[in-house]
């Protein structure tokens, strides 16, 4: 086991400089490790559940979690990402998905709930960690406490899905505290962990670059580019990995270059700065007990007991990382809660253990209020989901295919009805799903190339029924040239409509059937359900043609 050298590890900067090295602060003394974790794990574990009991209320949170679920069928039924179903995001949380239906079976989405609470867990203990290791054993029980009573601030929505954010947390807490301890490849891996869950987890490379600046005082310059040579081979060797586990030009394109109409606030200020004033609010609120400490050990940071300037870099980083896209929906500020828990850590050491306890009372009392508000809030948009998942299933076979027009892509896996088409909801051809107001919204706002391969694909494989879910929204198809003929030509609308969702079924004299003569292309004889139907699906050979398409028209 190679050990890292004793100056590559965290220091706080001199305030003057000095003709020699200056050794490194005294830690807080080393003390027996076993029993202080043996006794605060339990609690955190209790916190932990407590704080996520919502989360298992419903059958799942927020359309994040169904586009997901939607996702991990398909790629157990043998699709490819960013080929026979897209997104936006990097694939390791669509991977973990995938591995979860696998062993739990792709009805409920239990077994992901249980690993975001095991997430959650895993950032509170690691907060723990860097609070112990730089100011003892109170500060470490401090943070690691603080953590799950601040980390359910926001809309349950936000707080209690099983989607990004939530474990990207892990991941950017555990390159700070390996950084912190010169472990500089554990660094670049947890920094890499965190981008290919989602791309703003990168935001944590930056304090993770300053501690490993620090060290260039103290540290010889042979020994400071081996350690810069670890971060970067740790950082850069998983990304690589990963675009060629899928394709380089896909990950590239939807990782990367090819979201320019979404991340823009052009025609929806007022909209976006609505939400940012609400999301903000809330924090500040479940933050109440939090924000005068922070403040505290902001009026500190130049002294000698203040925290390391690296956390205020990664609070920093992370408020960009908010602010990236000008979207400012709530689970975006959950990359602000480990930086705020360490700082208000920081300033809530010095105090007696007396006020130690008042001080954390307001973060107990918001704690509570948001779990009431989990635990009671209506879930009026997943009713409408099931019960527009209910009317699918009455109107199809298994083995049909379906095109639910709409942001809900989890009326697919309620519904249990395979997709007609890689893109699961209408904002990656319309822009919607940037939380628009309607001025950025239509084709011409669409990802390259993606109406295209739309129509390919609704050519080869009619779906034997289409749902509108616009219910007025500005992505309906009466405002989309390509959409709309496509309709008329096509498909008529039942009589009535569910939640104001119409339903389109073909049109007399239109082939019912796909190209192998079985409904929607689905070799005659396939078992029907879940995965099996979609695997079906997945390699008909009108899927696999508008694949093809799909890579020439979005690759370059």
């Amino acid at each position: 086991m190679v050990v890292e050298p004793p100056a590559l590890r965290y220091v706080t900067p001199p305030r003057h400089s000095a003709p020699h090295p200056v050794p490194a602060p005294a830690r807080p003394p080393v003390r027996p490790t076993a029993g202080y974790w043996r006794r605060l794990l339990p609690v955190l574990a209790l916190l932990t559940l407590v704080t996520r009991l919502p989360s298992f209320r419903p059958p799942l949170w927020s359309p994040d979690e169904g586009y997901l679920a939607v996702q991990a069928r398909i790629l157990a039924a043998g699709g490819a990402l960013y080929d026979t179903v897209v997104d936006r995001k990097p694939p390791l949380l669509p991977w973990l998905y995938e591995s979860a239906f696998a062993l739990f079976g792709d009805q409920s989405l239990y077994a992901m709930k249980a690993l975001a609470v095991l997430a959650q867990l895993t950032t509170a203990a690691l907060l723990a960690a860097v609070a112990r290791e730089r100011w003892g054993d109170r500060a470490g029980r401090t943070a690691g406490v603080l953590y799950p009573l601040v980390s359910i601030g926001l809309n349950p929505e936000d707080t209690q899905s099983a989607t990004f954010e939530v474990f990207i947390l892990p991941f950017t807490v555990a390159a700070v505290w390996c950084a912190g301890r010169g472990r500089w490849g554990a660094a670049g891996l947890a920094v890499a962990g965190a981008l290919l869950t989602k791309q703003t987890g990168g935001a944590v490379l930056a304090p993770v670059l300053w501690l490993l600046w620090n060290t260039s005082r103290t540290t010889p310059a042979p020994l400071f580019r081996a350690a810069l040579g670890r971060l970067a081979a740790g950082l850069v060797l998983p990304v690589l990995a990963v675009a060629l586990l899928t394709t380089p030009s896909g990950f590239l394109f939807w990782a990367v270059t090819g979201s320019g109409a979404y991340a823009t606030l052009t025609g929806s200020e007022l909209h976006v700065f609505l939400r940012a004033l609400a999301n903000t609010s809330l924090l500040c609120l479940a933050c109440a007990g939090l924000l005068p400490p922070v403040v505290r050990a902001l009026r500190l940071r130049g002294g000698t007991r203040g925290p390391g300037a690296d956390l205020w870099v990664w609070l920093a980083s992370s408020s960009a990382a908010v602010l990236l896209g000008f979207h400012f929906f709530g689970h975006y500020f959950l990359q602000l809660l480990p930086p705020l828990v360490l700082l208000a850590t920081a300033a809530l050491r010095l105090l007696p253990r007396d006020r130690l306890a008042s001080a954390l009372l307001p973060s107990a009392c918001a704690c509570a209020l948001f779990l009431t508000w989990g635990v009671l809030a209506p879930r009026p948009e997943l009713a409408h989901a099931q019960r527009l998942a209910d009317a699918v299933r009455a109107r199809t076979a298994p083995t049909d295919r379906v095109l639910v027009w709409g942001i809900h892509p989890e009326v697919y896996w309620l519904a249990d009805r395979a997709p007609a088409s890689r893109y699961l909801t209408a904002g990656l051809l319309t822009n919607y799903s940037g939380g628009r107001d309607g001025p950025r919204v239509g084709e011409k706002y669409a990802m390259a190339g993606t109406w295209p391969v739309l129509v390919d694909e609704l050519s080869a494989n009619p779906p034997a029924l289409v749902v509108d879910d616009s219910r007025g929204k500005p992505f309906a198809p009466d405002r989309l040239p390509t959409l709309r003929g496509l309709l008329a030509r096509h498909y008529e609308p039942l009589p009535g409509t569910v939640d104001g969702a119409v339903l389109y079924v073909p049109a007399p004299g239109e082939p019912p059937d796909g190209p192998s003569g079985s409904p929607s292309g689905v070799p005659s004889g396939s078992p029907s359900g879940g995965a099996s139907v979609l695997r079906s699906v997945v390699r008909s050979p009108g899927w696999s043609e508008a694949v093809s398409g799909a890579v020439s028209g979005t690759g370059g």
